[in-house]
């Protein structure tokens, strides 16, 4: 069953193929330092993957290794903020050195690497927009549990000058005390 999960994860976290020509490329932001970059970040919303649909409580957290590459921790709560915890680790790589706001994510070892956009940082480093060209997945993070409604309503105007189809954009519950690791 693990086995089967395991080669599941992929697919169900990212869908299959590369980003299609259909659509035009995102922007990234025009420079990202990667040192702020990294840390604790609560998604706030998104359009969400399949193994993500029932989270609650979900942060994405970075660490920027020596090899350059960026250990990620995804943590959230299945179906509730009392769930089941869960926690994949899959690992980012620069992939636009001139930038730093294209990489790519491996979830698993022989699944290629998928497509990971900053599309949107704030000058201050505390929200952001993740993307993919194919306009299949989204996720509006923060650095706090919650933003200012003003704030979330730009961002999602934002995601949906990008193409989004905002009618699959799911807000995630967060606990205010939530951290990563728990």
């Amino acid at each position: 069953m693990k086995i089967a999960r395991a080669l599941l994860l992929p697919l169900g976290l990212l869908g299959v193929g590369c980003a299609s020509s259909r659509h035009s490329p995102l922007a990234t932001v025009p420079t990202l330092d990667l040192e702020r970059f990294m840390g604790d970040w609560f998604v706030i919303a998104h359009i969400p993957a399949a193994l993500e649909r029932n989270a609650h409580a979900a942060i994405e957290s970075y660490r920027l290794e020596p090899d350059g590459t960026i250990a990620t921790t995804f943590t959230f709560r299945e179906g509730s903020l009392e769930g089941e915890p869960k926690r994949y680790t899959p690992r980012g790589r620069v992939v636009d050195r001139a930038t730093n706001a294209h990489w790519e994510m491996k979830f698993v070892w022989f699944w290629p690497a998928q497509e990971y956009l900053v599309v949107h940082l704030d000058d201050a480093y505390t929200e952001t927009i993740v993307g993919r060209t194919k306009r299949d997945y989204v996720w509006i993070m923060a650095r706090t549990p919650e933003l200012p409604p003003a704030d979330y309503e730009r961002l999602v105007r934002k995601v949906g000058d990008m193409g989004y189809d905002l009618s699959k954009l799911r807000k995630v519950p967060q606990r205010a005390a939530a951290v990563s690791g728990r």
